[in-house]
């Protein structure tokens, strides 16, 4: 696994034992620089797995409603190369005010639990999507969003 990747803090949780991806429908699943260097490290190009929004960040790319990289078994064609935000979701940050937890996760709950017991991994999660994405993310909860 690269070096940046194996650094970058991660949300465990059984979606892919239960098998869930509903993160993975209708993705809006932002990238980093990082992330698309990883990505592009493994042979893919930049157009055929990211789209640039109007905002002038790229986004993982949909075909038919599906990730780019979300394989017919349901799984992810690149999970241990996966980017950032795949790694902590359910997490996301609601710029300026802290991290949330995505309502549209059936673990929601259970994540948001495991972060209310655990603000080394609040801090640890603010301060890398704050570094990768440019954002400004306090180091505080907001809940379920």
């Amino acid at each position: 696994m690269p070096e940046e990747a194996a650094r970058a803090p991660e949300i465990r949780v059984p979606c892919t034992r239960l098998g869930c991806s509903r993160c993975c429908l209708g993705t809006q699943m932002e990238l980093s620089k990082s992330d698309i260097e990883r990505i592009t490290r493994l042979g893919y190009k930049l157009e055929d797995f990211a789209v640039r929004g109007a905002d002038g960040r790229y986004r993982l790319k949909n075909v038919n409603g599906r990730c780019v990289f979300l394989g017919e078994d349901g799984r992810c064609k690149i999970y241990e190369h996966r980017p950032l935000g795949c790694r902590l979701y359910p997490v996301v940050c609601v710029e300026g005010e802290g991290l949330g937890v995505d309502s549209e996760c059936p673990l929601s709950r259970m994540v948001l639990g495991l972060l209310r017991r655990d603000g080394r991994l609040v801090e640890e999660i603010a301060s890398v999507v704050a570094r990768e994405f440019g954002v400004e993310c306090p180091a505080r909860l907001v809940g379920i969003v």
